[in-house]
């Protein structure tokens, strides 16, 4: 069965490097006979504050608005507004989400930050008890792939922005396609690096996730901390179970960069 792909975009200009990213991603996917949705936040005008105007209809307590609860009565009932509708439909139905943007400020465009804020909304992504590895997408899989605007030396270990690892940790499943400062350099370097990322796209959807501790490894009753037993069999390891739970140990090198590390 073709596999189904939504490639969310945000860049402002049709002449970037994140244009082109785009663009190839689409051509190599539709290639192997994969269905791509693409959501240009930009050219769609994407909302993207999170307020009771996402909600058709009135909300339950006007007066204390929290937006989980209130989506979540919306999702439900049907009441949730037209555009998040759609951007629902859309996740729903693929089963490989690729988010290609800028990176800003260590992180992804507000736009973009947005599009999780208001799509991924409490019930229809996620659960108090349907979370991480217990998930209800927990059968999908997406990836990032952004342009810095610094070196890649400068997000190292060493480096002044630091390392990189720690900056994807919140934020990412499948390895990360980064391209490193493509301002920066020159014409042939860029087309290089679109043909490596064409590349590989030929094993995209067969590629193994990231390094993750399983939900039930955590004591609920207890804070969510990890449990003795698995904090007991890392206890002589050299590194840290992963980039976010370190166990105050050196974080593993690559964690959030490479499978299998």
């Amino acid at each position: 069965m073709a596999k189904k792909v939504l490639l969310v975009y945000a860049h402002q200009s049709s002449g970037s490097f994140n244009a082109a990213a785009k663009d190839a991603a689409v051509k190599a996917l539709k290639a192997q006979g994969c269905t791509v949705e693409v959501s240009d936040l930009y050219a769609m005008k994407f909302k993207a504050s999170a307020t009771a105007e996402d909600i058709t209809g009135e909300v339950q307590n006007a007066e204390h608005f929290r937006y989980a609860e209130e989506t979540k009565l919306a999702w439900k009932a049907g009441k949730l507004a037209a555009d998040i509708v759609e951007e629902q439909r859309k996740v729903t139905e693929a089963d490989l989400i690729i988010f290609q943007f800028p990176m800003y400020w260590f992180t992804v465009p507000a736009i973009m930050k947005g599009w999780f804020d208001r799509v991924l909304t409490l019930g229809f992504a996620y659960g108090h008890d349907k979370r991480y590895s217990s998930g209800i997408f927990k059968d999908k899989k997406a990836m990032l792939s952004f342009t810095t605007g610094s070196q890649e030396s400068m997000f190292s270990a060493n480096g002044i922005n630091g390392d990189m690892n720690v900056t994807l940790w919140p934020l990412q499943v499948l390895a990360p396609q980064i391209f490193w400062a493509p301002s920066h350099i020159t014409t042939a370097a860029r087309k290089t690096m679109l043909e490596a990322w064409c590349a590989r796209m030929q094993g995209l959807l067969e590629e193994e996730p990231l390094t993750f501790t399983p939900s039930d490894c955590f004591d609920g009753e207890k804070g969510f901390q990890l449990k003795p037993e698995f904090h007991e069999k890392h206890a002589n390891k050299e590194f840290g179970l992963t980039s976010g739970i370190h166990l105050g140990k050196p974080l593993p090198p690559y964690n959030q960069m490479k499978v299998g590390v």
